[in-house]
């Protein structure tokens, strides 16, 4: 017990042994010098009997053996020293002088060894195992100050405090992506698995630039779900890095489906490896609502700041007039002309022409009624404010390279159907995202429509640098395709690049809704929201209270965040963080990770380098680009002369004639 007399007595008892050790010392030197002694004239009689008792008790049985119960005696009450603390002083130096005098003590006997007997030669001996003793004293008593509890043992930005156990079971299924990894946990590494094991819950996959997002993830998902069977629409930023992968697993495992799928790819960059496609396929436009969608999608891609201003007069009235434009075509002749070149190149009208036209489709007299008001009534800034806005976004569009890809239909976006399974990869280019951007969109739009129906076959949206597209109504895609197996992966840099293509709200809600997360280095505002959705664990604390003569450490264990957002935003290259989402029959207790993804770079690189090249669809040259681009002019320009033929040819259809009054 800590109290004053059991500290005194215990003090009492090191300072007896002590002096246990310095008599027994002493006694050696007066027994093996007794002749130095005996001329120093140091001895007697009773000194001499007391001597012989000892002698017979055995303490004298070889030379050392006194100085090792001496030093046995010394240890014994350096064991109670209690010195100062002193924070910065070192083990080292107290054993070095330990063994400076251990070396003092029992090394002297090389004196008496090499013959020297002399009344020199003994004083030496005395003064240097003196000497030890003094030092072994000494260093023991600096030992005795070191302060040995180490605050977390030099893990100085508590790494080792922050890790936490992770689910090291390899989870399979017939839809499942996993992802080999290692961890640390504590001191020690081991091997775990990233278990996408329900990836139609959305998956989330997230860091900057150079994190690995491509390499470590995204073509593991690729490559895993075609060779099980997965059909597939991959939205490619960097054409051709995503769809050259997805090209060779689909080589390789055309003996995985049922049906063995069609590969398709869209590139508005090379034609001659570019199948065409008509995202307003008239097949696919069931009502008026379907139209509405697609104009949003190309109005809000081409604008995008338009979408945090929807509602408003000026961005919903070119909505509305485009869906106009679009449900005629798609109404006129059966959908004969109803392409996004059709509708932009009929748009370019003159009003008179064009206003005459759509009033014979009486399902959209409600949408233009407003536009023709305006234009009877000489509103004309108001309606070049409503209109212009839409045209002029929608002439950017208007090459004949654009064209020829959306005015053609060598396939449908039915990409899960279970007779005629397709992979399509569509291609983006860096250096015309906002033109690109926009159709891609479209083609997003239409498909998500289509896939998202019971009675398919499982597929795979992947998307690459989510953001740099349009896709209204991603948070119902995530939130009600699980049931139809459609699995959508969304990659994106950052939280706040989704937030600032999307909205905040919107932007929220696709982070919040997903329910498999993969991120890498990210900083800021994401770092600190990741770090708060994997929670805390019980870390471990110490503390160090150094006084005078005492040290004081006490310990506890409380709750902090497993993940730090400073370690998400310092993540190395490979390096992810992350949660997963289970199944009811697959239960994973250990959701959240903090891992290194390990990927086979020779594996990877010997099949990079077997890799076959997309080959080309056909022979594309720049007459026939143009012959179609002028091809589609002309037929809107028929298409407008013949309406307004029939519509004068009919005396029950000439008010439909939109001509100002003569002022």
């Amino acid at each position: 017990m800590q109290n004053s007399e059991n500290q005194q007595a215990l003090s009492r008892i090191l300072d007896m042994s002590r002096m246990i050790s310095i008599a027994l010392i002493f006694l050696h030197f007066y027994y093996y010098c007794y002749a130095a002694f005996a001329d120093w004239q140091l001895v007697s009689a009773f000194s001499d009997k007391v001597l012989t008792n000892i002698e017979k008790a055995g303490l004298f049985a070889y030379f050392n053996k006194s100085k090792f119960i001496a030093l046995g005696f010394l240890l014994i009450s350096l064991i109670g020293v209690k010195g100062k603390k002193t924070e910065n002083l070192r083990p080292r130096k107290g054993a070095i002088i330990l063994m400076w005098g251990l070396a003092g003590y029992f090394l002297p006997i090389v004196i008496f060894s090499l013959g020297f007997v002399s009344t020199l030669a003994v004083c030496c001996y005395i003064a240097f195992v003196s000497i030890g003793f003094s030092l072994v004293l000494s260093g023991g008593t600096l030992l005795s100050r070191v302060i040995y509890q180490k605050l977390n043992g030099g893990d100085i930005f508590n790494k080792e405090n922050e890790t936490f156990p992770q689910e090291q079971r390899l989870l399979t299924n017939e839809y499942s992506v996993n992802l080999p990894a290692r961890f640390r946990l504590k001191d020690k590494v081991h091997g775990s698995w990233i278990n996408i094991i329900n990836p139609f819950r959305g998956t989330l996959v997230c860091g900057s630039p150079g994190s690995g997002k491509s390499y470590f993830v995204i073509r593991h998902i690729i490559s895993q779900h075609i060779s099980k069977g997965f059909c597939a629409f991959i939205y490619d930023f960097k054409f051709d890095d995503l769809s050259l992968i997805a090209y060779n697993c689909w080589l390789e495992n055309q003996s995985s489906y049922a049906v063995a799928p069609k590969f398709y790819t869209i590139n508005f960059d090379d034609l001659n490896k570019s199948h065409r496609c008509n995202p307003l396929d008239a097949a696919s436009m069931f009502d008026i609502t379907d139209a509405g969608e697609s104009a949003r999608t190309i109005l809000l891609g081409l604008n995008r700041e338009w979408i945090r201003k929807q509602g408003d007069f000026f961005v919903e009235s070119p909505i509305n007039f485009l869906t106009a434009v679009i449900w005629f075509l798609r109404r006129y002749n059966d959908g004969e002309f109803c392409t996004l070149p059709h509708v932009i190149e009929l748009m370019q009208l003159d009003y008179e022409k064009l206003f005459t036209i759509l009033r014979t489709e009486k399902q959209i007299e409600v949408l233009i009624n407003p536009f023709i008001t305006a234009y009877l009534n000489d509103a004309m800034e108001q309606l070049e404010g409503q209109i212009a806005s839409a045209k002029i976004a929608l002439a950017r569009l208007s090459s004949p390279q654009l064209y020829y890809v959306l005015s053609g239909n060598d396939f449908s976006l039915d990409i899960n159907n279970p007779k005629e399974p397709k992979i399509v990869c569509v291609g983006n280019n860096p250096q015309k995202i906002q033109i690109y951007g926009a159709v891609l969109s479209l083609y997003v739009n239409r498909l998500v429509k289509i896939v998202n129906k019971k009675g398919k076959i499982k597929s795979s949206l992947v998307f690459d640098e989510f953001p740099t597209i349009y896709l209204s109504g991603i948070d119902s895609l995530i939130a009600t395709a699980r049931s139809n197996k459609v699995a959508t992966t969304l990659g994106i840099q950052d939280f706040s690049q989704l937030r600032k293509d999307y909205g905040k709200e919107q932007a929220d809600v696709i982070v919040n809704i997903t329910g498999n997360i993969i991120s890498g280095q990210v900083t800021g505002d994401t770092a600190r929201q990741l770090s708060e959705r994997f929670g805390k664990i019980m870390q471990d604390r110490t503390s160090l209270s150094i006084n005078r003569t005492d040290t004081s450490i006490s310990k506890s264990k409380q709750l902090d965040l497993a993940i730090p957002a400073s370690k998400i935003a310092g993540l190395s290259s490979g390096e992810f963080v992350g949660m997963m989402a289970d199944n009811p029959d697959q239960k994973i207790d250990l959701k959240t990770f903090h891992c290194e993804i390990i990927n086979d770079h020779k594996a990877i690189q010997s099949q990079q380098d077997k890799y076959r090249p997309i080959p080309q669809v056909r022979e594309i040259n720049e007459s026939i680009v143009t012959a179609n681009f002028l091809q589609i002019k002309e037929e809107v320009q028929l298409l407008a002369d013949s309406e307004i033929e029939k519509i004068l040819a009919d005396p029950a259809r000439r008010h439909l004639m939109v001509r100002k009054k003569a002022k």
